[in-house]
């Protein structure tokens, strides 16, 4: 299929087997001959479909305790929302055809597990179809400690309250030498670790991600991809991989990195990850969603090309790249997103939260596999 890329490599790549220093000699070869590999495996996993999912995104606040050096969110003077605010915009958000809100926010100093079960609960109450998808690992370990309960406990009380799925996010790249720069007070790596896979034993199923292209090696990203890998294989409880580029404006890191004119990521080593990410999870995690707003539309539009088969949600409002620097927008309509997958050759189906489809007239029945 692809002389460059000799045969035992194609081979480890389908079965799923691909090794670190496989996925170094990959990043070595023209980009174009990883891409071509990366769409391959994408179009004999999931075929042509493009999925993409209505949602909302609500940041219930912006003040932290924490000290992220890559962070232009965090205002410790700034708001935070009660609960008939955040009802509200998921009302917004439903009368738009939303099936899923994702919230988050900033670590508050004062709060316990309550606060976050009865914000799932009042969600819930108010609109029982809407799929929760809330809470950073970070918040969940937080909450813990604050109440003084195990991580086990805290998430079977999040579920009980109504609590659907979890984003993947507070990852950034899991090595303690990398976090111990960008983020010295979040948890450690194996804590991350234990937080995930303890949401999956419980039955909430998550995302996972990789920030990159700040302080971090080549290595170090594919350490990141081949431990989610690895998580998968005993909990089978990641829905996606989400890939999400550094935004290096007003925040301390991405400050010291312009002082040494770099800038972030270039678009080809962009896609690079993304094509890596395909070969290195294939057989394991079947959906691959690029970013818009950190990527770009049109960049985002090339992934696809890049093993990538999902588009993420329309948000309606996404607060934390923006106030890093990202001038993509913070709102994309399903018929914008339907646009750019059809005019890719590719065929549109709006999701839920865990890849079931979401039919409407111009629809097929299409199977999806989570994991």
């Amino acid at each position: 299929m692809n002389p460059i890329i000799p045969n035992e490599i194609v081979e480890r790549a389908y079965k799923g087997t691909i090794t670190k220093e496989d996925a170094l000699f990959l990043l070595e070869i023209p980009p174009f001959k990883l891409f071509e590999l990366a769409d391959r495996l994408r179009q004999e996993t999931v075929g042509d479909t493009v999925t993409y999912v209505v949602n909302r995104n609500i940041n219930f606040t912006n003040r932290c305790v924490g000290t992220c050096g890559f962070c232009a969110f965090r205002d410790n003077s700034g708001y935070i929302m009660d609960t008939q605010q955040i009802l509200n915009k998921i009302g917004e958000a439903e009368s738009m055809g939303a099936t899923e809100v994702c919230i988050q926010g900033g670590l508050l100093p004062d709060v316990d597990i309550d606060f976050y079960t009865d914000i799932i609960r009042s969600v819930k109450t108010e609109f029982p179809h809407i799929h929760t998808h809330a809470f950073s690992p970070m918040e969940i370990y937080h909450a813990a400690k604050k109440s003084n309960i195990t991580v086990d406990e805290a998430l079977m009380r999040l579920k009980n309250a109504g609590l659907d799925t979890m984003p993947g996010t507070a990852a950034e790249i899991l090595s303690d030498r990398v976090r111990d720069i960008i983020c010295p007070s979040k948890l450690k790596t194996n804590e991350w670790v234990d937080v995930i896979t303890k949401a999956h034993q419980t039955g909430i199923n998550t995302t996972a991600t990789i920030m990159y292209g700040h302080v971090e090696t080549i290595e170090e990203r594919i350490d990141h991809i081949m431990l989610i890998r690895d998580i998968q294989k005993k909990t089978g409880g990641f829905t996606e991989f989400v890939p999400l580029t550094f935004m290096p404006y007003n925040n301390k890191i991405g400050c010291e990195m312009i002082k040494e004119g770099r800038y972030a990521t270039p678009g080809i080593q962009d896609l690079q990850l993304y094509a890596l990410a395909r070969i290195i999870l294939n057989t394991h995690i079947t959906n691959i969603q690029a970013s818009w707003v950190k990527l770009g539309k049109k960049l985002a539009q090339v992934a696809l090309f890049c093993g990538v088969n999902d588009l993420g949600g329309t948000l309606m409002e996404e607060k934390i790249s923006a106030s890093a620097g990202s001038t993509n927008g913070q709102f994309m309509s399903a018929q914008e997103l339907e646009w750019f997958i059809k005019t890719s050759g590719r065929r549109p189906l709006q999701r839920n939260t865990t890849y079931n489809p979401i039919l409407n007239n111009d629809s097929e029945q299409v199977e999806f596999k989570i994991a």
